[in-house]
């Protein structure tokens, strides 16, 4: 073979493995190394619905009611929760989207697309929230602080470090927003479009006040009166062991 003809078989190998490359990156809810994907893009498979209660109710019910109720949340999920182009659609009404299995120490990220005068949030382990807001006037909740944008600890004691977002990070309705959260004992760092709105703040037990969060829960998608779409929701266990520091070992540190 000529070094042209060596050279143009190489090119066009070259070109082929990037554009496969490209096109795997590009794929809808297809993981980064290291974490794995909640929802697969096709149904609601690894999901259940709950409200705001306490997740350690979940666990003391026996396995015939425990069977009953999980018979009743997927009969209310597929009523109000499709799939659409690889997007987990909510029409803003129903229990909310809940993991079966439970995490403790984690990185999540998601992506999020939702309608004017709708608001919802991120529940982690199982407790209540990674608010989510429409910022605008015409949403009617600037006296909720809706202004301030979303991304905050809503729930955690007015005032508190985290309960407010550190900046206003929301795209215009019609733009998908990005969320990147980690949590590592007590303490939640989030980033909105890459923007940090929450620093290492400790997230407050909505259930059982005087006690820090519970150590495992689910992850919960919470729907509250508006359309509101989600994909791409990827997450990554964190080892149990931490430094005091609240870095897991192993682990680069809160928002890194």
């Amino acid at each position: 073979m000529s070094p042209r003809s060596w050279l143009l078989s190489f090119l066009c190998v070259f070109v082929f493995a990037f554009c496969a490359i490209s096109a795997q990156a590009e794929e809808p809810n297809a993981p980064p190394a290291g974490f794995v994907a909640l929802f697969n893009g096709r149904d609601l498979e690894g999901w259940r619905g709950a409200t705001t209660e306490n997740p350690e109710l979940w666990h003391k019910r026996d396995t015939e009611q425990k069977a009953e109720k999980l018979k009743a949340q997927l009969e209310d999920i597929h009523k109000h929760w499709t799939v659409e182009n690889g997007e987990l659609v909510n029409d803003g009404h129903g229990l909310y989207l809940t993991t079966i299995k439970d995490y403790s120490n984690f990185e999540l990220r998601l992506e999020y697309k939702t309608v004017a005068k709708a608001d919802s949030g991120i529940y982690l382990r199982g407790i209540p929230q990674v608010q989510i807001w429409d910022y605008t006037k015409e949403g009617g909740k600037w006296d909720r602080n809706a202004d301030k944008g979303s991304g905050g600890l809503f729930n955690n004691p007015k005032g508190s470090p985290g309960q407010l977002p550190l900046v206003l990070a929301d795209k215009p309705f019609g733009e998908w927003n990005q969320f990147r959260i980690t949590m590592i004992g007590d303490k939640v760092t989030v980033y909105l479009n890459d923007k940090l709105v929450v620093d290492n703040a400790t997230l407050a037990n909505y259930f059982e006040k005087d006690k820090p969060p519970f150590p495992v829960g689910p992850i919960q998608l919470q729907t509250h009166g508006g359309e509101i779409r989600w994909r791409n929701i990827f997450l990554r266990e964190i080892s149990s062991a931490t430094a005091p520091s609240g870095e897991a070992a192993g682990a680069k540190s809160n928002g890194e």
